[in-house]
């Protein structure tokens, strides 16, 4: 049940501007927050068995065939966002700081999912399903990639403390 009611034309504009308002605001908000505050190890982003250290969205999503295609919000924020397309450096540092931005990325996205519930308050009740569907559509394989990654770094990670134990940088 809307609240709100509107035009169909101005409903449309605002989806529009609402999508991109959030998308940008949230992404604007947690690239102010330290790299440190995420932990790859918290609840939200450990790995879970069923994840077979990644081989799960190989096998049922098929990631690596679509990951490269999906933006990078490093080109459009340069200096702000960390890249995440493909690995830049090989160190263990570079690995980790890679890992905790893994979980900023995720957590943006998780976020934007949720601000598709809002969209009921001026929008009919089938829109404001298919505003849950387009931030799912959106914002889950984004999510998968992040997830995939975390799983390959910790793989890389892990053998690089095996290989260098005792090395100030594995």
């Amino acid at each position: 049940m809307r609240l709100i009611y509107l035009p169909t034309f101005w409903t449309i504009v605002i989806d529009f501007i609402a999508w991109a308002i959030i998308h940008l605001g949230v992404v604007f908000i947690l690239i102010r927050f330290p790299v440190d505050s995420f932990n790859p190890g918290s609840w939200l982003y450990r790995s879970r068995t069923w994840e077979r250290n990644g081989d799960f969205y190989v096998k049922v999503f098929k990631v690596k065939k679509w990951k490269e295609r999906l933006p990078d919000g490093a080109r459009f924020a340069r200096g702000r966002i960390f890249p995440k397309k493909r690995l830049e450096g090989r160190s263990g540092v570079y690995y980790k700081l890679f890992l905790q931005e893994t979980c900023r990325a995720e957590l943006t996205h998780w976020i934007i999912i949720l601000f598709a519930f809002p969209f009921f308050l001026w929008n009919k009740t089938g829109v404001g399903f298919i505003m849950i569907l387009y931030a799912l559509l959106e914002n889950l394989p984004l999510i998968i990639a992040q997830r995939y990654n975390r799983c390959r770094l910790r793989r890389m990670l892990d053998r690089r403390k095996t290989h260098l134990s005792g090395s100030k940088d594995a």
